[in-house]
């Protein structure tokens, strides 16, 4: 595909899909809904964008939880995005990333390495441990990413934000068309 056609592409995507409903899932054993600074930010970024928010969660990193809470948003009508921050590290509680990928029917390995390519490039080497992953389930899109504010920032203004709608319109134009 060329530049032109690619932008020509992106622009019937920007007409037919303009905006989505996120899930917003916050995974901590220390945040609260009062201190979640990094979800409050990728609310504000998806309302600015004009998306809507039907559904935020702040959860402790329990496997049993987390997948519950993301299988709940995969047949929730008014949740076509899931975002999860918090839970993509290498520690022991970090267990988001394994109940994400094997709720996956399709993984978007590109996402995982373009965000660690972009924290390099900000944090250095340390970015190896980001194990942020995306893919698509149930004729949704699910994004993982760390929690920090910097890489929740870096996720939604580089990658999230550009192309969450185009990831759905390209999972659902069967049915959109």
């Amino acid at each position: 595909m060329s530049e032109s056609s690619f932008k020509d592409h992106e622009t019937t995507v920007a007409t037919k899909v303009t905006s989505l409903g996120f899930a917003v899932i916050t995974l901590s054993d220390t945040r609260t809904d009062a201190t979640d600074a990094s979800g409050a930010f990728i609310k504000k970024a998806l309302l600015d964008a004009g998306h809507t928010v039907p559904l935020y969660r702040v959860l402790p990193d329990d496997r049993a939880k987390i997948k519950s809470v993301v299988q709940d948003c995969l047949i929730d009508p008014r949740v076509a995005v899931i975002i999860t921050n918090g839970g993509t590290g290498v520690s022991t509680r970090d267990t988001t990333f394994d109940v994400v990928t094997a709720l996956l029917e399709k993984r978007l390995d590109g996402f995982g390495e373009l965000f660690r390519m972009l924290s390099y490039q900000e944090i250095g080497p340390a970015a190896m441990m980001s194990r942020a992953t995306a893919g698509v389930a149930k004729g949704k899109v699910i994004f993982a990413i760390p929690g920090s504010t910097n890489a929740v920032r870096l996720a939604m203004e580089k990658l999230i934000l550009p192309q969450a709608a185009h990831v759905y319109w390209e999972l659902n134009k069967h049915v959109m068309s």
